[in-house]
């Protein structure tokens, strides 16, 4: 008998200026959990955040080291929205945002899949919040 096949994208890296101010974003504005934050030696460290409630997929926040991941930092997906953070609650999680400060490009808008806003993060990186519609959820 063969085993199926099991997989899962486990972290996703988000290449950022500095640890500490990173993890305080997440944490604070958009009250991300901090799954894990090792120190590895040599100013590297392993830190994982995950939305608040999540069992998907954790960031994995990657300090800069060289010019080239300095020239990354907030344009990893060349100017596009990045990340997409689901919610069910879209004017709760829009209005707590708000509330803390998170820079929003354009007003909430309702398209056939969900209602969706683009926000960034401290760096610029672009993100959709994004509440499904029930027929595409």
């Amino acid at each position: 008998m063969f085993k199926s096949v099991q997989q899962q994208i486990g972290n996703v890296a988000l290449v950022v200026e500095d640890y500490d101010d990173a993890i305080a974003f997440y944490t604070q504005k958009l009250q991300f959990t901090l799954v894990e934050n090792t120190d590895l030696g040599a100013g590297k460290r392993w830190v994982q955040i995950a939305p608040p409630n999540s069992n998907g997929t954790n960031l994995l926040l990657a300090q800069a080291s060289t010019a080239e991941q300095f020239s990354a930092i907030g344009n990893q997906a060349g100017g596009r929205v990045f990340l997409f953070l689901q919610t069910n609650d879209f004017w709760r999680d829009y209005q707590l945002m708000k509330a803390n400060g998170v820079v929003f490009n354009e007003e909430p808008r309702v398209e056939e899949y969900g209602t969706v806003v683009v926000f960034q993060d401290l760096y610029g990186t672009k993100w959709d919040l994004l509440q499904l519609t029930n027929a595409t959820s």
